[in-house]
């Protein structure tokens, strides 16, 4: 009962009201798409805001599912998502001269078939901001909280969309807020919270599940990929014991296997092993790393500005955007909320409270819910192993085993159904963020999954 009357006197405050964006600095003539941009209040007294980028669908939005769409992290903005993962928008990646970056439309969009959320969540990310210290403060529990507020609100606000089926969606460290997200939500809508948000399911992209487990079958990983040899990989076996994060200081056999593992990968690309590795916008700090830093953005002194021919190039072409006055006004940035924008925040004040959210997936699968796990099969930080062991844990019958699935007469990865209503696939070629590498494939995938034909 405490928890409907909080959630009525949520529904007294501001509604999430937000504005239409009809044209964006940098991109060529009005929008080819429906855009609205805008901030619902969360948290004691709204002290939380939290920003967001809402893509209507380009089919039948009154139809269409409603994603909502979470980003890594913790503390990577929405616009990740937006620009580089399965908006319709990206970069046309030019050599930065000053001027504002050009912005172009993605063909590959998952607003073909979707309408989308994409939140800066938790607060802190992106254009989200507390209006004090003790707001700040967040963690994994916190921002589902925050998170669920959000949703209800912005539905009150959206009455069109209150009838469309949603979907909790993300990638990367999103595996772990996102099961405990839909379970929150549909625990409210077992008890009575409206709106009533009919929650259908939810999707995962290579995500952070059980993390000493993708720690510890990182190993097996690159060994399949022939980053190591025979004798390092048996060596590993035998002298750690299959125990290869907090290692016993006196066993030294271990010590230097691991050593000499981490020379062999030392030079390669965590989220796409093919691709060149050329640092990251907003990289983490490392313990060892001094920084220096370039116009506002850290980088360490042993990663200068990548080529133009690197991927990440383009993260740093959107942080210049982002950080326009043109563009925040254009996306009506409330003046004075935060000062410069970061794609990604890893200076968060976060609590990782939820060591994992295996429990979270067998919960939900006992209530019937359909959710769709993909897994780019380059990308060694959450390896798509890992993926497949604690879908094995969960033990569910197989009941379409694996096999390849199709795009223009190719394969696009692999797939296995399973009885609980479980589609997981891996994307062929795919890194961390499987849209990002293979956009095409991934549109084909969702188009095929959402519509629940097989993929």
């Amino acid at each position: 009962m405490a928890l409907l009357l909080f959630f009525f006197y949520l529904s007294q405050l501001a509604l999430a009201h937000g504005s239409a964006v009809k044209f964006l600095p940098g991109f060529e003539g009005p929008l080819p798409f429906e855009l609205e941009t805008g901030y619902v209040g969360v948290g004691d007294s709204e002290e939380a805001q939290l920003f967001y980028y809402f893509v209507k669908s380009e089919g039948k939005p009154e139809d269409d599912p409603l994603l909502f769409w979470l980003t890594g992290g913790p503390g990577c903005s929405a616009f990740s998502g937006l620009v580089f993962e399965i908006g319709p928008l990206k970069f046309k990646v030019d050599v930065y001269n000053g001027s504002l970056p050009t912005l172009v439309y993605n063909p590959y969009a998952w607003t073909k078939v979707s309408n989308i959320i994409f939140i800066d969540s938790p607060v802190g990310t992106g254009f989200s901001y507390a209006t004090n210290n003790r707001a700040a403060q967040t963690g994994d529990l916190k921002q589902v909280h925050h998170l669920h507020q959000f949703l209800r609100k912005w539905l009150m606000a959206h009455p069109d969309f209150i009838s469309n089926p949603v979907y909790v969606s993300g990638d990367s460290y999103s595996g772990i807020p996102v099961p405990v997200l839909a379970q929150e939500i549909s625990n409210g809508n077992e008890e009575g919270i409206k709106p009533v948000i009919h929650l259908q399911g939810y999707i995962l992209g290579n995500p952070k599940t059980v993390p000493n487990l993708e720690k510890k079958l990182k190993i097996p990983y690159v060994y399949g990929m022939g980053l190591i040899s025979d004798e390092l990989y048996e060596s590993l076996k035998r002298n750690c014991n299959g125990q290869y994060q907090n290692v016993d200081l006196n066993n030294k056999a271990c010590l230097a296997d691991i050593q000499y593992l981490d020379k062999c990968i030392s030079g390669i690309n965590n989220a796409h092993f093919l691709e060149p590795d050329c640092g990251l916008d907003s990289p983490k700090p490392r313990k060892n790393g001094r920084r220096r830093f370039l116009d506002g953005h850290q980088l360490l002194n042993d990663e200068p500005l990548p080529p133009l021919a690197c991927r990440t190039y383009a993260y740093y072409l959107c942080r210049h955007w982002a950080n326009d006055d043109n563009v925040r006004n254009a996306l009506h940035i409330r003046k004075g909320s935060i000062g410069k924008w970061l794609r990604c925040n890893h200076g968060l004040p976060y609590n990782n409270d939820v060591p994992t959210s295996l429990p979270y997936h067998a919960n939900l699968s006992a209530k019937g819910y359909r959710y769709l796990i993909y897994s780019g099969d380059h990308d060694m930080v959450v390896p798509h192993l890992a993926t497949q062991a604690w879908i094995r844990f969960l033990n569910y019958p197989i009941i379409d085993d694996w096999r390849p699935w199709m795009v223009q007469s190719q394969v696009a990865g692999y797939t296995r159904t399973y009885s609980n209503r479980m589609t997981f696939a891996t994307v062929k070629g795919g890194g961390h963020t499987a849209p990002e590498y293979k956009p095409a494939e991934c549109l084909a995938m969702l188009t095929r999954w959402i519509s629940g034909q097989p993929l």
